[in-house]
Parts: C-alpha cells; structure tokens; sequence
C-alpha cells in the first residue's frame, strides 16, 4: 500500500492508504478527525468540506494522491476553542439545528471570507449552492457570514 504526506490543520501526516481512498475517509478512519462529516458520498450536500491550500474542496470527491502534498484544513483545524470569527457567529446566530452539516457550511463560511472579506447576499448564495441543510437554516447561514465578516446581521 502506498504512503501518502499531508499537513492536516498545520501537522504534517503520513497515511498508508490505496491511492484513490477519499480525503474523507482518510480524515474519519485513519487520522480519527471525525468533525468533518459524511453525507451523500456524491458531493452534492457540502458535509465533507474542508480546505484544501485555502480553497473549500468536497472530501467525499477528493482522493488521497491529489491532496498528498498539500495543506488540510478541517473543522478541528479552524480554532482550538471555537473563537474563529465564523464559529462565534453561527453561535450567536443559532444556525444549527441537528447541526450535521454545520462543519461543512462553517468550512465554506470560512474559505468564502477567506475570498470576499465582505461578500454580497449573492456571493454567499452561490457559495452555499452546492450545501444542503435539511433543517433549512439558510437566513441564519446568511446572517451568520455577515456577522462574521462584521457587517449588519
């Protein structure tokens, strides 16, 4: 079995996987990081996001030798005490409701004001596209970004 190098939230790993193993799979089972979720395995719902050399990536969809060598960026990895300016603000807006598909929407938020430090109702629209919340909690997403990136709720 091949070995593969990463740095996952500033750490440099080593795994011993098959080369097309999902980043996902590599994340949950073999590092432990289990934050980062898996729901539809298709990359459609936006659970698995993580950063990928900054950029939001679907995990589910990305295999272990296209991220060998670069930088990881899980949910764990955002802050070690929920003070990253994203986290604060999905708190104090309450978006969670089962909270599943939090870590990824909180990932996306993240790479987004990475981007566009003060996005547009459609910036964070089209940024979200590709998410699904079942609990349809997207005016809360929305206000939580703005909130997040300092501007009105």
């Amino acid at each position: 079995m091949p070995s593969y190098q990463l740095t996952v939230n500033g750490r440099v790993r080593t795994v011993d996987v098959d080369a097309d193993t999902p980043l996902l799979w590599v994340l949950r089972d073999t590092l432990g990081l289990t934050g980062t979720k898996f729901g539809c395995g298709q990359g459609v719902c936006g659970s698995c996001t993580v950063h990928l050399d900054g950029q939001a990536v679907k995990s589910c969809q990305t295999p272990i030798k296209d991220a060998a060598g670069h930088a990881v960026l899980t949910v764990e990895g955002l802050s070690k005490d929920g003070s990253h300016p994203v986290q604060k603000a999905w708190i104090a807006e309450d978006v969670a409701q089962c909270g599943y598909c939090q870590p990824g929407m909180i990932m996306t938020a993240a790479a987004l004001l990475k981007r566009k430090a003060h996005p547009t109702d459609a910036d964070i629209d089209d940024a979200f596209a590709d998410h699904v919340c079942r609990c349809g909690t997207y005016p809360r997403v929305r206000s939580a970004v703005k909130r997040a990136a300092g501007g009105a709720k």
